[in-house]
């Protein structure tokens, strides 16, 4: 009888350690968390600088293997943005009016006019419209955070951050332990019904009106399966851009006809 009774007390025991442990392991986290993200923002320039954008263009290189081109992307307050890129004399674009309407084509498949975007694609871009990023009032959002603890990048020290979308997605975000810059960003995107795990690498940081950017960013399935590299050329702040940018976009020129050989 003895030896049941202990068997039957035990797991509410269990039980109620495990949720002290759990408890306790929140609340020291949470913490340390917002600790985390109080120097990341400052490192970034300070909340006042962040929330005072209005505006920011950036433009530079992007480059999948071998093929490259230009492009530029805008945003406007609240969470506009227009993304246009070129490669192999193809355009591609992006256009999200900050409300509830996204459009894009993808001259890749054959497709040359914006068409509304799908579910996914606007969920997506809603995410890459907030350019404070998402740790910015992060609560008000809908995120959650949690410090994962020390980690590496590369031959860098970093903290491991996780952080839980309002709808249920994880992404982790590796900062330097010293600077508390971003150094890598791990997640997934959907593409066609499947998710695709996706590392981004952050590197080359400069100083623009008084905020530091990344002006070189990597992203592929893993560090040595790199599919994409962004350079960055310029990045401007609070430049005026006419709200005409961010409604569907007019259907793309097509390129031009190689001309034929003379007789």
């Amino acid at each position: 009888m003895k030896g049941m009774k202990t068997r039957a007390l035990r797991p509410p025991f269990v039980v109620v350690a495990s949720l002290l442990l759990c408890t306790f392991a929140s609340s020291s986290s949470g913490q340390t968390a917002d600790q985390v993200v109080a120097k990341v923002l400052a490192a970034r320039g300070g909340l006042l600088k962040i929330r005072a954008m209005k505006s920011q263009r950036v433009s530079g290189t992007i480059s999948f293997g071998e093929a490259s081109g230009p492009f530029f992307v805008e945003f406007k307050r609240p969470l506009k943005m227009h993304m246009q890129l070129t490669v192999q004399s193809l355009t591609m674009v992006r256009v999200y009016d900050g409300k509830a309407a996204g459009w894009a084509n993808n001259p890749f498949g054959g497709k040359m006019i914006p068409e509304p975007m799908a579910e996914d694609d606007l969920k997506n871009i809603t995410e890459e419209s907030d350019f404070d990023g998402p740790l910015v009032d992060y609560k008000r959002k809908g995120n959650q955070i949690a410090l994962m603890g020390k980690d590496k990048a590369g031959d860098k020290d970093v903290w491991r951050l996780r952080l839980t979308t309002k709808n249920g997605d994880v992404r982790y975000y590796l900062f330097d332990s010293g600077t508390f810059l971003l150094l890598k960003w791990e997640g997934k995107r959907r593409i066609q019904d499947k998710e695709v795990p996706i590392e981004s690498y952050f590197r080359d940081y400069r100083n623009v009106d008084g905020l530091k950017f990344a002006f070189a960013i990597d992203s592929g399935s893993s560090a040595a399966e790199i599919t994409q590299k962004i350079a960055i050329d310029k990045i401007e702040l609070n430049v005026p851009i006419d709200d005409a940018e961010f409604e569907k976009p007019a259907t793309p020129a097509a390129p031009e006809a190689a001309a034929p050989p003379s007789a």
